[in-house]
């Protein structure tokens, strides 16, 4: 790994690595803010992930997570968002290719070369950070959008891997919706059956653990009727017991305005996790 920003924040340092990444064949960037407690020993993690057209530095330059994570003793870990490179298949949609991993892995041409962000975010980036930083096994995961659905997704496929699970205007049905369609159909190919491992609202109906789920939402947000829906989750999670905390906001939209005002009340929800978690209580 190679340091390549390294900054002081709230008592902490907000650092960005690069390395080679074996599963996704390219370098990768991940940002890891460490709080002023790793110094005393190791601290649980949480995971960010981040939406379309994102890097690792959106969140850690607009969210404000930095002051909370230091009040709780959180690390907080954000990759980006997708493979990139120049011999990385890309296209030139928004909503498809570099920028826009969606957080599966790629079954079809050209993008299964590189599109592992599934395998990248479950296994190889916590087994990079526990073997190199002063964190301990204790993980939440969230996230913003695309984010957003990898983390209800990835959270709901691995039973007890993590204590708690929270989402930003996540898109909870995206083989539902215009987003998901047309990216699936690239990554994963034709046959929609394969598409539901990738769907929260078809997730829940199978999830052997019920991980409450935390989820915010934007009532002016500009992409909640066509792209979002978040009543299709809820209905989901309603049929078949399954906890959702749907918390929606009149005036907020799908910005990062929106994830500031509420950072601070996830990290506590996260941090209030895992020390349960860890206490056994």
């Amino acid at each position: 790994m190679e340091r390549i920003e390294h900054r002081a924040c709230c008592g902490g340092w907000q650092d960005v690595y690069r390395h080679d990444s074996p599963t996704l064949s390219c370098a990768m960037n991940f940002a890891v803010y460490l709080p002023p407690q790793a110094e005393r020993g190791p601290v649980p993690v949480l995971y960010w992930l981040s939406g379309l057209t994102c890097t690792e530095q959106n969140f850690i330059t607009k969210a404000g997570a930095q002051r909370y994570a230091a009040e709780h003793g959180i690390a907080i870990v954000a990759p980006d968002t997708s493979p990139r490179g120049d011999g990385v298949a890309d296209d030139a949609a928004y909503d498809l290719g570099q920028g826009a991993g969606f957080y599966v892995n790629a079954t079809q041409a050209p993008w299964s070369a590189h599109y592992r962000m599934y395998d990248y975010v479950v296994d190889e980036l916590p087994a990079l950070i526990e073997a190199h930083f002063p964190v301990t096994a204790g993980r939440a995961i969230s996230g913003h959008s695309m984010g957003g659905h990898g983390a209800l997704v990835i959270a709901l496929r691995n039973p007890r891997r993590y204590r708690s699970v929270s989402a930003f205007s996540p898109i909870v049905a995206p083989t539902q919706v215009q987003w998901g369609e047309a990216v699936f159909a690239a990554y994963l190919g034709a046959d929609r059956t394969a598409w539901k491992q990738y769907d929260s609202t078809e997730l829940v109906k199978t999830s052997t653990e019920k991980l409450p789920l935390l989820v915010d939402q934007g009532e002016a947000d500009e992409f909640l009727a066509a792209q979002l829906k978040p009543h299709l989750l809820q209905a989901a999670c309603a049929a078949t017991g399954h906890p959702l905390h749907l918390r929606m906001h009149p005036g907020y939209d799908h910005s990062y305005y929106f994830i500031a005002s509420f950072i601070g009340e996830h990290i506590a929800h996260h941090a209030a996790a895992l020390r349960q978690r860890s206490d056994g209580s």
